[in-house]
């Protein structure tokens, strides 16, 4: 089955840096491709899943509220947190305020979830190499960029979490990222379930498009859990991973080209099926009882 749905016509924001420019604003832009959108794109997704999310997003959940009243603690911007002050949310008052919250595009939060976020910021404080990574003093957080990638003449974009100010040389870029395992292991599988190489990239590529700093930008992960006692483990992406990853972001990059040209967004298999064989491991502990 294929999907075609056109997107709505917006006025796309100009290329370059936006330093100001609004989440809502900058999702909006339905004419340019951002990192999460090329993994949508890519299997085990398709990309008529990634059109139907994007005009229809997900409705929030606890974890997306704990992620960004997270990322507002401790960078300093994005929605309002506001207290709706009930232990249980299941009386006809305490599901009036939370929508009320929501209707004011804040995230409605509980007495505890306040003091948990207002903890991982003061952890994140403490910790020597995040903290100086995220220094209010020397970068600035939630800054959008634009830009048109050369081979397929279509727009990308990027959000980064933190920009430094000073951006001569070498640029860092730290992503900040919640999790409820933050060690090395469990990481490492995040990095393939959720695509982290293919954003590092992404991101990395962006800067260079937008002449930030010079072509050795590089982003780092700064992965913290959301259980006392709220650690943190800051993450750089092997070389390996990210050139792997740019194939990907290749690929996703062509596929947007060619759904926008044609405005056909497919799902898995539109004309004839698809063949299947056993995974490998299986395959292997099958041949060694049954053949």
């Amino acid at each position: 089955m294929t999907t075609t749905i056109e997107p709505p016509a917006v006025e796309a924001p100009a290329l370059g840096l936006h330093t100001d420019l609004t989440n809502e604003a900058y999702h909006a832009d339905k004419t340019s491709l951002s990192s999460s959108g090329a993994r949508k794109l890519l299997p085990p997704s398709c990309p008529a899943k990634f059109r139907y999310e994007q005009d229809n997003p997900p409705a929030p959940t606890k974890t997306f509220d704990y992620g960004n009243a997270a990322h507002k603690t401790v960078l300093g911007n994005g929605p309002k947190l506001i207290l709706v002050d009930h232990d249980a949310w299941t009386t006809k008052e305490a599901k009036a305020e939370v929508a009320d919250a929501r209707a004011q595009g804040g995230i409605p939060l509980k007495r505890h979830e306040m003091q948990m976020v207002k903890d991982m910021a003061d952890a994140i404080r403490r910790h020597p190499l995040a903290a100086a990574l995220l220094d209010p003093a020397y970068g600035a957080p939630e800054q959008s960029g634009f830009w048109i990638d050369e081979a397929s003449g279509i727009r990308c974009r990027v959000r980064f979490d933190w920009l430094p100010s000073i951006q001569g040389g070498r640029l860092i870029i730290p992503d900040y990222k919640t999790t409820t395992d933050a060690s090395d292991d469990a990481m490492q599988k995040d990095i393939a379930k959720y695509g982290y190489n293919q954003q590092a990239d992404w991101y990395e590529t962006g800067a260079r498009a937008l002449g930030l700093g010079d072509q050795n930008a590089e982003l780092l992960l700064i992965a913290q859990e959301k259980k006392p006692p709220y650690l943190v483990n800051v993450i750089g992406i092997e070389f390996g991973s990210r050139v792997i990853a740019g194939a990907k972001n290749r690929v996703a990059i062509e596929k947007f080209a060619e759904c926008m040209s044609t405005g056909n967004w497919p799902g898995y298999a539109d004309h004839e099926p698809n063949y299947l064989a056993l995974p490998g491991w299986a395959e292997n502990r099958d041949k060694e009882i049954y053949l």
